[in-house]
């Protein structure tokens, strides 16, 4: 047998196994993605039959602290706030922003804006940054403390990051579902970026599904609800129940998701959490909307740590909820599956090189190309059906959250997901090895943009 068949042979394995293994790999997350459509339809159903009536807005709003963490942030802090006290209007909140007292330029552009308004509570924390964005939200826990010691009471603590364009009735919804429940969490809608059609894009794909789908069925099977850190609202008595349990300390700082763990948290402890779509007198979706990374760096270090938080740290930290439900341990399932689906992933593509070099060597050598089995074909078409309802799925709930020009972007865009998520990996594997060796985490943010007043219009 010469080199060159040997090679031939060689290749043609690496193709087979590769292929068989993604293949294999594709059709459990496949069929996991179809009981989770199939779990959304009944809940749609449910949801139809029984015709809960909406919530009135009217109520008197409950006296609320918003929390907005900022690490170099001076770029959009100052619009981010004149914006929220703009459409928040006046009302019984007031607005605590975490800074660090080795970042001068955010400290100047929160003061600026208290200076207007003393509802604006400008928070400098004693640690350098940066630090992580728990280690920042307990700052502004300490000083709500102090406020409430003078004699100012809160009912709920807000989270909120530097770049979001807040709802005007947001704060409303809030009040009128916090009377029986202990937490909320509303959609977050990514602002559609016309400099990044496709990395900024493919947030509008994801969140459409998690925050129009996924979200939902997590409720309906009763498992816990993760905050997405924006756009959520915590009671004061659950987050003081927290905070005792933590030595005084509501957010944990060795925590690189502290929003995720906190709403599995809120749960652990009997809380009650509610994911809220509402709709405002115009038919607007009450929701958070900012602007996501638009390059692929930005994207991939954002990425890498929701996966390091999530999937990798979170792992070890929250484990599996003893005596928890099926649904519950299906949602941690699936909250950890990227461990498993970015190498299958990655398998798939060294599959695809394979079977191409396959392919040119046999035309080249004059040999007949090898063909997959019966069983392995239909695998794969099998495999291309599922692929083929989740692209249409993508499809159908951007459309429905963004328009039809997105709907048909969101094609594309699944590669481009494809892309960041391998990269973000192979990140979040250098982020996560350190913290095993006891390394403290620490805040790898994401430079941010704020829409002007002529995209908040429109």
């Amino acid at each position: 047998m010469g080199v060159e068949q040997t090679t031939l042979l060689v290749i043609d394995s690496i193709a087979r196994e590769a292929m068989l293994f993604a293949a294999i790999g594709f059709l459990i997350g496949g069929i996991d993605d179809l009981l989770i459509d199939f779990a959304y339809g009944i809940a749609r159903i449910r949801a139809r039959l029984r015709r809960e009536l909406p919530r009135s807005l009217a109520a008197a709003p409950l006296p609320m602290a918003v929390f907005i963490p900022a690490w170099d942030e001076a770029a959009v802090i100052g619009a981010m706030l004149r914006a929220t006290l703009a459409r928040y209007g006046a009302g019984d909140y007031r607005i605590y922003v975490g800074t660090y007292p080795n970042d001068p330029p955010t400290i100047a552009a929160v003061a600026e804006v208290a200076a207007t308004d003393p509802r604006v509570r400008l928070v400098i924390g004693p640690t350098p940054g940066p630090t992580t964005k728990a280690d920042c939200l307990n700052a502004q826990w300490r000083a709500l403390l102090r406020d409430e010691a003078a004699g100012e009471p809160c009912a709920a603590i807000v989270l909120h990051d530097a770049e979001d364009l807040v709802h005007p009735d947001e704060l409303r919804v809030f009040a009128a579902w916090l009377t029986d429940h202990d937490a909320v969490q509303l959609p977050v809608q990514p602002l559609a970026d016309a400099r990044s059609p496709l990395v900024a894009g493919h947030y509008l794909d994801e969140f459409a599904e998690s925050h129009g789908k996924n979200l939902i069925v997590r409720a309906a099977l009763g498992a816990a609800i993760p905050f997405a850190g924006v756009g959520c609202a915590i009671g004061r008595e659950m987050l003081g129940r927290i905070a005792d349990s933590r030595d005084g300390q509501p957010f944990d700082a060795a925590s690189l998701t502290e929003d995720y763990e906190l709403g599995l948290t809120v749960a652990a402890l009997g809380g009650r959490t509610r994911f809220v779509r509402a709709r405002a007198a115009s038919g607007e979706l009450i929701a958070v909307r900012a602007y996501f990374p638009a390059s692929l760096n930005a994207a991939v270090r954002q990425k890498a740590r929701w996966l390091t938080g999530i999937a990798l740290a979170g792992w070890d930290r929250v484990g599996w909820q003893r005596g928890g439900s099926f649904g519950e341990h299906w949602m941690r399932m699936r909250d950890r599956r990227a461990t498993l689906a970015i190498p299958v992933l990655a398998i798939a593509y060294i599959a695809l090189v394979a079977w191409g070099l396959s392919l040119v060597g046999h035309w080249l050598a004059g040999t007949p190309s090898p063909t997959p089995d019966v069983p392995v074909g239909w695998l794969l078409a099998v495999n291309a059906g599922l692929l083929g309802w989740r692209v249409a799925m993508r499809i159908a709930f951007t459309g429905a959250t963004h328009g039809w020009v997105q709907a048909l972007l969101a094609v594309p865009r699944v590669l481009v997901a494809n892309l960041i998520a391998l990269l973000a990996a192979r990140r979040a594997i250098a982020i996560y090895w350190p913290t095993l060796r006891g390394d403290p985490a620490r805040w790898d943010k994401t430079a941010h943009h704020f829409p002007d007043t002529q995209e908040r219009v429109a």
